[in-house]
């Protein structure tokens, strides 16, 4: 490989950094909200399920975003180039103004802004974009449904329990339930910058003449995200542990099952989801259940028009920066 393969290596693991950073808060905010854990314990336990995220998933997700948003004979060296520094910028941006958007559509919005300067609208996969953009509706209200849904089911159950009760049953449930979300996270956020890393060592020529995921490019991806959700983006946890709705364990034990569950769904269907989108729909769904009032809707409707902005918005800084570096 040659020093200019390894850099941008070093690239795509540091908006994988980012990206565990920038998302830390969708692992840990309901069960920092709920006090069930401190912060530094919630981030080493959200971490740890983000790492053997490996051990569980196969790689789907990876070769959709590797082969299924533009034609993998175009990709070179400057489109993830561009694509990565699109995807860290419009990371940095939303971290600094508390923005919890997704990860995948800043990378999906990179590869586009490239491959459009390149090549023009024949080089886009327009199966692998719509449906990975379907999913920006389909899955907040997927995770509000389940959300709602779980919600319903655990009152009905727990409907003779004294508050007190419910309230530590659910503190020790809820460790299970932020866990079984970061592992969804891990899966399906690590295999976006496996996908990426993948593109570039084919399109390179290291791995020969078919395109696979090398594990060693597996192993790297799961722990730079296990690293960037230890650092925490503390900004984002406020945003969504505080300012959406009022979190209790019960609450947050739906809302992260309830998006857990979606993520499971969308890695098998390998489909590169938006973690944001799931477990922000599954916590207005709990916080609806209680009463419309008790979410702050002008909250999430920042949050939504930040949603619909990620992908224009990666793909102009990728378009400017492919166009930037090829003059």
């Amino acid at each position: 490989m040659t020093i200019a393969i390894v850099l941008l290596i070093l690239l795509a693991l540091f908006f994988d950094f980012l990206n565990g950073f920038h998302d830390a808060a969708n692992s840990i905010a309901t069960i920092v909200a709920t006090r069930v854990l401190a912060p530094k314990y919630a981030v080493i336990w959200a971490a740890f399920f983000n790492f053997i995220a490996f051990f569980v998933f196969s790689h789907t997700v990876a070769t959709t975003l590797g082969k299924g948003i533009i034609d993998i004979n175009i990709v070179d060296a400057k489109i993830i180039m561009a694509t990565l520094v699109a995807a860290c910028a419009w990371n940095l941006i939303t971290w600094y103004f508390g923005l919890p958007t997704s990860s995948s559509h800043a990378l999906m919005g990179g590869l586009v802004g490239a491959a459009l300067v390149k090549i023009g609208t024949s080089a886009l996969i327009y199966k692998g974009i719509f449906r990975t953009v379907a999913f920006i509706v389909v899955a907040p209200v997927l995770g509000l449904i389940l959300g709602m849904t779980l919600g319903i089911i655990v009152h009905w159950i727990a409907r003779k329990k004294t508050p007190m009760q419910v309230d530590g049953f659910f503190r020790k449930a809820q460790l299970c339930s932020a866990a079984a979300y970061s592992l969804g996270h891990g899966g399906n956020d690590a295999q976006k910058t496996m996908g990426i890393m993948s593109s570039l060592l084919f399109s390179t020529g290291v791995l020969g003449g078919s395109f696979y995921i090398p594990n060693w490019v597996a192993m790297s991806c799961y722990a730079a995200i296990a690293i960037g959700t230890l650092s925490g983006g503390w900004r984002i946890v406020k945003t969504m542990g505080q300012k959406i709705t009022k979190l209790r364990p019960v609450d947050g034990f739906c809302a992260e099952l309830g998006a857990a569950i979606s993520l499971f769904t969308a890695s098998a269907m390998g489909v590169p989801v938006s973690t944001t989108h799931t477990i922000t729909g599954s916590i207005v769904g709990t916080g609806v259940l209680r009463r419309i009032s008790a979410v702050k809707w002008g909250i999430a409707g920042q949050i939504v028009w930040a949603w619909i902005i990620t992908i224009p918005a990666a793909a102009a800084i990728s378009a400017l920066t492919y166009y930037l570096a090829t003059r």
